[in-house]
């Protein structure tokens, strides 16, 4: 049974905008081993945690930190999750695909029960 769906979509020059705008928000939304992506790879990730916060539908039990995007070595993209992120989708299946091109970033989650 679907518990939820996220779609996020990010405009990646705007979303680079911001992060030099703003220097302390870059390490508010990402983890370490996060931060040293390129912009293309730091919006779709950007996008990916929007899109687990819908999906969610919890404010209280999403955060940023919480929220780590890894590769498996196939290259699929996953979630490491960890805090109360973790525990509020604890036994929910979570998938996610990333897409970049022409200059948008996208991410879809669907978390099932």
């Amino acid at each position: 049974m679907i518990f939820g769906i996220g779609i996020d979509v990010v405009d990646i020059a705007r979303f680079e905008e911001s992060l030099v705008r703003t220097p302390t928000l870059k390490e508010r939304l990402f983890k370490a081993s996060e931060l040293d992506r390129p912009i293309h790879s730091l919006a779709a990730r950007f996008a990916a945690k929007e899109a687990i916060a819908k999906a969610m539908d919890s404010k209280e039990n999403f955060h940023w930190q919480d929220v780590e995007i890894i590769n498996l070595a196939s290259g699929k993209p996953t979630f490491q999750l960890t805090g109360e992120t973790a525990d509020f989708l604890r036994g929910k299946k979570v998938h996610l695909t990333l897409s970049h091109d022409a200059g948008i970033a996208s991410a879809m989650v669907v978390i099932e029960e």
